[in-house]
């Protein structure tokens, strides 16, 4: 279950990486709630997953979902460059949150 808190946190950390883009410096009202909400979900729901796993496991989980989730969000949402050199590095973050989970022993 702690893994599954994470995974959800990592996808509001997404919303509001994204969100921010929406705020425009935080001078509209409902995307700057939303992504305030979104924030404050996010750091709940990894306060809860850091109480059973250990800590820089799940922090560098939590970021790495962030990481990839905006390149791809980016990429679909404003066309942000999608070239061979991110697509890769977004690969190696993958592969180091994969290399965390197997590594963990939880």
């Amino acid at each position: 279950m702690p893994w599954l808190i994470l995974i959800i946190a990592g996808m509001f950390e997404v919303g509001w990486a994204v969100g921010l883009k929406y705020t425009e410096g935080f001078t509209r009202l409902v995307p700057t709630v939303l992504t305030l909400s979104s924030m404050t979900v996010s750091v709940w729901l990894l306060s809860i997953a850091v109480r059973h796993l250990p800590v820089g496991t799940a922090y560098s989980v939590w970021v790495g979902i962030g990481a990839v989730g905006a390149v791809i969000c980016g990429a679909i949402l404003f066309g942000e460059l999608a070239n061979i050199g991110r697509l890769l590095s977004v690969a190696l973050i993958v592969a180091g949150i994969v290399g965390l989970k197997l590594s963990s022993g939880t």
